[in-house]
């Protein structure tokens, strides 16, 4: 099976769980045998990498008015990946103002110097000049304040790389590559099969963006299949975006347990106060609000607790705020965005993990904190409570009930060593290859219908 997959999101060019999932899943699909050529904007520098070690690239080519470059994963044997100059800082998470504003902030920092090429501040002028030099003619600075300008981009220079290749089907990964998706499915009459990680009713609410529901819409209708990471999520694309329940099969995230070290060898960090845990981007969607909340009654039954925000998102000014004004800011930490051995860290020293979010497809921090030791509580409006069964599980507005459970794992041995020994044996049925084997099923089926209509 040879597979042409479109995504945004890959270590080290990360910002959330899209990319872990789409790095745990290639990686699942190579070790199962299955050919995959992964076309993604351009990554950082290697050296910044949280998962994997990028190699030299092997060649470059000039395709329509963009470089793209061909590296390999030394330990993805079967994956090989096309970075195309698309949009820097671009991210699945944005909202189109958002993006719009990160583009101007990044504007501001630039400055010209000799020969019209750009330098960012404190930046070295060589690399500057290679930088410049990597996108001739219609840059990707050109469309920068527009972020649907940037996937119509990302869509030529995907259709332009799939001339050249040989696959069977074309897998796309959340909304961003959905018209790139039905591009390349058009010039090649190959079938189509999107990946919903996230819908913009996550996302935003009930204050969806319309083009953006537009895009999603019109990926799901023109798709063979539609994957999506839960049953709530494909409840969600069935009711919101009107598709037959028919043409959806549900594939749950796992967890890569490759390179984990087991907590009990791991020394004991001495401290008297408990630390409970929130770890992802602080934003409307993950309910960080409810997380202090519930903070706040924890705080006015125990006093040896602290609680550590740790992630990045549009509210984090607000959130800050938010505990200043609850008198709890000194029990607050927030650490910013980790990645990599931080994010191991920080599980390893928390007594808990919080994920109180408002609607969550999936999930994969409460696995990773199952993985290393640390007991959980999770939102019942998570697709990630549908597999696990031994966390503890809350409305994500109920923050009583959410402080009583706090309150109740930190207090209680017995409850903690439960939540550990059983969470771990959760975590462990969750296999990325069968995942990966699944998802090869629903690439046959999207074969078949192609063939048969």
């Amino acid at each position: 099976m040879k597979v042409l997959m479109l995504g945004w999101e890959f270590p080290p060019f990360i910002s959330g769980g899209l990319g872990t999932a789409c790095y745990g899943l290639t990686k699942a699909m190579s070790q199962i045998g299955a050919n995959v050529l992964f076309v993604l904007p351009k990554p950082v520098q290697s050296q910044e990498s949280s998962h994997v070690k990028l190699l030299t690239p092997k060649s470059a080519r000039k395709r329509m008015s963009g470089l793209v470059s061909d590296y390999e994963v030394e330990e993805l044997e079967h994956v090989k990946f096309c970075t195309v100059e698309a949009a820097g800082g671009m991210s699945p998470y944005h909202s189109p103002e958002q993006y719009a504003e990160l583009m101007r902030e990044r504007a501001a920092k630039m400055r010209v110097v000799d020969h019209g090429e750009s330098q960012t501040e404190g930046e070295n002028p060589t690399q500057a000049q290679t930088s410049a030099r990597a996108v001739p003619e219609a840059t990707a600075s050109d469309y920068d304040g527009d972020m649907f300008a940037q996937t119509e981009r990302y869509a030529r220079l995907a259709t332009a790389i799939a001339e050249h290749e040989e696959f069977d089907v074309i897998h796309a990964h959340d909304w961003m590559t959905y018209r790139a998706g039905i591009a390349v499915s058009i010039l090649s009459g190959k079938p189509l099969v999107i990946h919903v990680h996230s819908t913009e009713f996550d996302r935003s609410g009930e204050h969806v963006n319309q083009r953006i529901y537009d895009i999603e819409r019109q990926g799901m209708h023109f798709a063979q299949k539609i994957i999506t990471v839960s049953h709530l999520t494909r409840n969600i694309v069935t009711a919101r975006y009107g598709v037959d329940a028919e043409k959806i099969a549900v594939v749950y995230n796992a967890i890569d347990f490759n390179g984990v070290q087991p907590p009990s060898t791991i020394a004991p960090i001495r401290r008297d106060e408990k630390l409970v845990l929130f770890l992802g981007r602080i934003t409307m969607q993950k309910g960080p609000e409810y997380f202090l909340a519930a903070a706040k009654k924890v705080l006015e039954v125990m006093d040896n607790v602290r609680f550590i925000m740790a992630g990045w998102g549009d509210m984090i000014r607000r959130t800050i705020q938010l505990a200043a004004e609850m008198g709890i800011g000194h029990k607050v930490l927030f650490t910013g965005f980790l990645r990599g051995g931080d994010v191991e860290r920080v599980f390893r020293m928390a007594d808990l993990y919080v994920m109180p979010s408002v609607s969550e497809p999936f999930g994969i921090a409460p696995l990773e904190a199952m993985s290393n030791d640390v007991p959980v509580i999770i939102s019942k409006q998570s697709g990630v409570s549908e597999v696990i069964n031994h966390a503890l599980k809350v409305d994500f507005w109920d923050v009583n009930e959410m402080a009583n459970k706090i309150i109740a794992v930190l207090r209680h041995r017995p409850l903690q060593t439960t939540l550990r020994e059983q969470g771990r044996l959760d975590v462990r049925r969750l296999s990325w290859c069968d995942s990966a084997r699944q998802c090869v099923d629903i690439y046959r089926e999207a074969i078949r219908l192609t063939t048969y209509n």
